[in-house]
């Protein structure tokens, strides 16, 4: 039965360890917190020059693995074998290889650690090797989250560093840093650093320390768009026609795309109290006043025009359609046709 990353990570740090991990799936984040943590503290600093191996999968063969897994280590009490990206091992499904596999995890050297990194995918759980690793080692499968689930993850993480975070600032770096978690952690960590001993992100913390311009942003053009600010949206629109390279088209459209396929679900929900509509948007109840404000500003047919008129824009943006190839035109004439 495969174990979470967060088991895991309880028991390596308790420095209990186990002879053979095997961590595979699609979220590389969880992999690499696991494999950083053990490469870290499974072996004394003095000892790793003779008894910590570091093996790339595109490098090696299984059997160049399995041999030296079987090695002793050189004056100490156990060694590492650590083979990250080990899905690039040319032969790791073939016959001889997974014999080879099969063989070790039957009877594991007790002196070494042998770490497999398998990103990206998963070995199929219905072969026998599946389930002799299941069997024989620490398995941990991991999945990418979901996009709603972002923001949960990122106010756990803020949590657990001992600091809380606004909605709107969760908000932000959702929108704005996208779903990959290691580049998430590594912008909440480069605030965390300048934050010194403020205990709360603000908005105001992601626009400084992340890099979003605290006028020009993609957040206040949807607000510019919520409340049919012409002017400020235009503002904004030119200061992106001013620095293309920073505010690339693809993102704000797929930004924009999202609110308003939130708001054509809102005009569709029957219940449109503050909590309902919550829980339907899957957003904080912190942002339901902008919705419902834009519900106002919005009737259906124009919020269904809108949704064609972003997915036009999105072919334009990469080639698909006929029409404006300029991306700062393809945003000029998207929001104009989004306002009016």
């Amino acid at each position: 039965m495969p174990q979470s990353s967060n088991q895991v990570l309880q028991s390596l740090k308790k420095g209990q360890y186990a002879s053979v991990y095997f961590l595979q799936g699609d979220e590389p984040y969880y992999i690499d917190l696991i494999a950083d943590h053990i490469e870290k503290n499974a072996i004394p600093d003095h000892e790793k020059g003779f008894n910590q191996i570091i093996m790339y999968g595109k490098d090696v063969s299984t059997n160049a693995v399995i041999t030296n897994a079987r090695r002793f280590p050189m004056m100490a009490e156990r060694q590492l074998v650590l083979v990250k990206e080990a899905q690039e091992i040319q032969d790791f499904n073939k016959p001889d290889a997974v014999k080879l596999l099969e063989a070790y995890l039957q009877n594991p050297v007790p002196s070494t650690l042998l770490v497999f990194c398998y990103k990206y995918k998963a070995l199929d759980n219905r072969k026998a090797l599946a389930k002799l690793i299941d069997k024989n080692a620490v398995l941990v499968s991991t999945k990418k989250l979901y996009d709603n689930q972002i923001p949960d993850w990122i106010n756990n993480y803020v949590a657990e560093k001992g600091y809380e975070i606004s909605p709107k600032a969760t908000f932000m770096i959702t929108e704005f840093v996208g779903n990959n978690l290691k580049r998430i952690s590594n912008e909440i960590d480069k605030m965390l650093v300048n934050l010194n001993d403020i205990k709360q992100i603000k908005e105001s913390h992601v626009e400084q320390y992340i890099g979003i311009s605290r006028e020009y942003n993609v957040f206040e053009l949807q607000k510019a768009l919520t409340i049919k600010n012409v002017l400020k949206a235009n503002q904004i629109i030119n200061y992106f026609a001013a620095n293309p390279r920073a505010n690339p088209v693809l993102p704000i459209i797929a930004m924009l795309f999202s609110f308003f396929s939130k708001l054509l679900m809102a005009h569709h929900t029957k219940d449109k109290s503050d909590k309902n509509l919550a829980a339907v948007l899957k957003v904080n109840p912190f942002f339901v006043k902008e919705y419902k404000l834009a519900m106002n500003n919005y009737h259906l047919p124009k919020v269904i025009d809108n949704i064609h008129h972003l997915k036009n824009a999105d072919l334009q943006s990469k080639g698909v359609q006929i029409g404006t190839v300029n991306e700062v035109q393809i945003l000029k004439e998207l929001v104009f046709k989004l306002l009016h």
